[in-house]
């Protein structure tokens, strides 16, 4: 079966900005885009207004998923486009829909007071749980947003792409994660900015003699251990940029600092079959709540 970029689609404007960013992703990567629209054993639609019937919503949910596909072949023209709708709980159909995709593609509730996500908890349990990369797009995204400026000093669609942004743990490197992040900075002859953040040494809050001293080493071994990591995958895309940002400070602070410039950001998702649930990780949590770019999220061992 050919794999898909699917997109989770609604009446909102972040869904509508997520399948924009979908079909975007899906020229990139020479795949069909599919447009999954999830009925609501009893929508909320109905339950709000007793007039409208389950017949007319399903008319209603048919049109919306015709006339966005419509569009989307109008100004992606080439691009191959299938709707489908599936009945359930819409975070459980997601996530299985994201099974039989290369990556499912959300929106987000919009921006918050902080600058970032103020993700959904369908969103957030699609996150979680899907074993497949999901990335998520916040309302308003346009396609000139992910550039850089061009030479008159206006983003534009036009210019090369701003960097992606990894985060990755050089303690537990995963090599699903590093090629994600890898294939997407060469699909778009972009750079690729791998960030690193360790925590700054306990004597620096006492101001020992000889911190200065043993900053620099742990820095140099924290650059060291990041570029060992990196190596072969700078062998693996010869073409891609990488820039090496090993950093002191808190994880997610440095990670959503380094991530002001991106086109995309990547970061990953342990797969955990506990006791306790999936979960998604603080730092991949803060991300999601506080970067502006779209995120994807990758399931990972």
């Amino acid at each position: 079966m050919s794999r898909t970029v699917t997109v989770g689609l609604d009446d909102s404007p972040e869904s509508r900005a997520a399948a924009e960013w979908a079909a975007r992703e899906a020229l990139l990567r020479g795949l069909p885009l599919k447009i999954v629209h999830v009925l609501e054993p009893t929508p909320r639609y109905v339950a709000q207004n007793p007039l409208l019937d389950l017949d007319g919503y399903r008319q209603w949910a048919e049109q919306l998923a015709r006339e966005s596909a419509d569009g989307i072949r109008l100004r992606h023209p080439g691009i191959e486009v299938t709707t489908e709708q599936l009945t359930g709980t819409v975070a459980d159909v997601l996530c299985e829909a994201a099974g039989f995709a290369e990556l499912l593609v959300l929106g987000s509730r919009g921006l918050g007071g902080l600058g970032g996500f103020m993700v959904g908890s369908v969103s957030l349990g699609v996150v979680a749980r899907a074993e497949r990369p999901v990335v998520l797009v916040r309302a308003g995204e346009q396609a000139a947003d992910e550039h850089r400026m061009d030479p008159t000093g206006v983003p534009s669609a036009a210019a090369p792409f701003r960097p992606v942004v990894l985060g990755i743990d050089v303690d537990e490197p995963d090599d699903t994660l590093l090629e994600f992040a890898f294939d997407a900075a060469a699909r778009r002859h972009a750079a690729l900015r791998a960030v690193h953040a360790w925590p700054e040494p306990p004597t620096s809050f006492y101001r020992f003699p000889g911190d200065v001293e043993l900053y620099d080493i742990l820095e140099r071994r924290q650059a060291s251990l990041l570029g060992k990591v990196l190596r072969s995958w700078r062998e693996k895309f010869p073409d891609v940029e990488v820039i090496e940002a090993s950093r002191c400070g808190s994880a997610a602070p440095v990670l959503v600092n380094d991530s002001n410039d991106a086109s995309l950001l990547v970061v990953g998702r342990r797969i955990r079959t506990g006791s306790f649930g999936a979960h998604i990780g603080h730092v991949t949590h803060s991300a999601l709540h506080h970067v502006a770019a779209p995120v994807a999220v990758v399931a990972h061992s």
